[in-house]
């Protein structure tokens, strides 16, 4: 069995073996696994059923990591990104009005995209194209935007009366289990517990159920079943397909899709030290976000959490397939995952949105013409409530300085054409 694993996954050529790989791959699963709850959450906001979104959460994940591992080699974990869930379901859905199966079908057509994309030359070309500062401040950016999104959900922020954000209600039930949550999540962190965020829920669920946030009694009114995700499964909608709205939304998350993940590739095979496996990643990447418009979720991202396996021992792909066998049993336990109230889910988006602003450090804040275009991304993207629209000014901003300082030619010509784009989508949607 050794020799089979070995031969199919290049063990003894990248210096690990069998047991270092399945260990790395569960240590991964278990930073992870919050995202079933939280992803199905956010979905569930968008109006797609909880109960479905929670499997389609599983069954994506299970896929992507499979594709990964057994496709490109390498340790990375695919599963519904955050951040480009709140894309989909604060966005998409709320702010520009599409229906849920509206937003799957833009998934699916970013998706396609996606992958013509990766498998051509358009992904080194663009890759090389965007200046690491936007790469770094897009990162950072949407770490902002999950904090922002973090306290809200538990409470520690809300809409003021003569401000746009005030402090919540500190005496409130679901202020102090979030608080004591995050506490808990921040010292495990710190600490460096195995399966912290896991402990997290576990904790911070019975926490929220001591302050009587949950009524176990009532959680489960109907039976899950195969039905209730079928009614989810392929329900794309493709009714407005001719919109100026659906292809906005498309061309918004197609941005965000490719430029992100470039940057989140780039970065995981660098630390492991297979740069030469970037192109495959890529395009595993790009396959697995096509395919989540099908199962029924936002797009798939190479998650930022699967520098816990890389940094656990994972260099194959069979990390990334134990990680996927580990989503599939999960299943078994969705009536459980059901449980989880926001104030268990918030710490988590608060402290992973902590790590994503850490980026801001490789910023040279020197160059004005550098630094002030990223750090618009940063600030718009929470702002604005929308990724696509931080990005697209961010983006805009970086020619115009460095044109108006004579430093034209330090632009490449493709960010011109995407920085038009940019540019065109906003002149339209107020001409519209």
């Amino acid at each position: 069995m050794n020799k089979w694993f070995n031969r199919l996954f290049q063990l003894d050529s990248n210096g690990t073996t069998v047991k270092r790989e399945i260990m790395a791959g569960t240590i991964g699963f278990f930073t992870i696994v919050y995202i079933i709850a939280v992803n199905s959450l956010i979905l569930s906001e968008a109006g797609i059923p909880l109960e479905a979104a929670i499997f389609a959460t599983i069954i994506t994940s299970v896929v992507g990591c499979l594709i990964m591992g057994f496709w490109a080699n390498v340790p990375i974990l695919l599963v519904p990104g955050m951040g480009i869930n709140a894309l989909f379901s604060y966005t998409m859905v709320q702010s520009m009005g599409l229906s849920w199966q509206e937003a799957l079908a833009v998934v699916f057509i970013s998706g396609l995209i996606f992958v013509f994309v990766a498998f051509s030359r358009f992904a080194k070309t663009l890759s090389e194209s965007i200046p690491q500062s936007l790469k770094e401040a897009i990162t950072v950016g949407l770490g902002l935007f999950l904090m922002l999104i973090g306290l809200e959900k538990g409470g520690i922020v809300e809409k003021g009366t003569n401000s746009i954000i005030a402090l919540g209600q500190l005496g409130d039930p679901q202020v102090l289990a979030t608080i004591l949550t995050f506490l808990l999540a921040i010292i495990l962190f710190m600490r460096n517990v195995p399966g912290n965020f896991l402990i997290t829920v576990v904790a911070g669920s019975l926490i929220a159920w001591a302050f009587g946030l949950i009524d176990v009694q009532n959680t489960d009114e109907k039976a899950f079943s195969l039905s209730d995700y079928m009614e989810v499964f392929g329900a794309m909608s493709f009714d407005n397909l001719l919109s100026v709205t659906f292809w906005i939304a498309i061309f918004s998350l197609t941005m965000v899709l490719v430029f992100e993940n470039i940057g989140l590739v780039h970065g995981h095979v660098g630390f492991i030290n297979r740069p030469e496996q970037f192109k495959r990643a890529f395009q595993a990447n790009s396959v697995s976000a096509l395919l989540s418009g099908i199962f029924g979720t936002s797009p798939t991202v190479s998650t930022v959490e699967s520098a816990a396996s890389m940094a656990a021992g994972g260099r194959t792909g069979l990390t990334a397939v134990t990680t996927g066998l580990l989503f599939m049993l999960s299943a078994f336990f969705i009536p459980v995952i059901k449980l989880i109230p926001n104030s268990a889910i918030a710490p988590i988006l608060i402290i992973i949105g902590g790590l994503m602003l850490q980026n801001i450090r490789n910023l040279d804040l020197k160059d004005m013409s550098e630094s002030f275009p990223a750090i618009f991304i940063i600030a718009m993207i929470p702002f604005t409530y929308s990724i696509a629209d931080g990005i697209a000014i961010g983006f805009i901003l970086y020619p115009i300085l460095k044109i108006s300082i004579g430093k034209a030619k330090e632009v490449s010509f493709a960010l011109y054409v995407i920085a038009a784009l940019f540019l065109f989508n906003f002149v339209f949607h107020v001409i519209s």
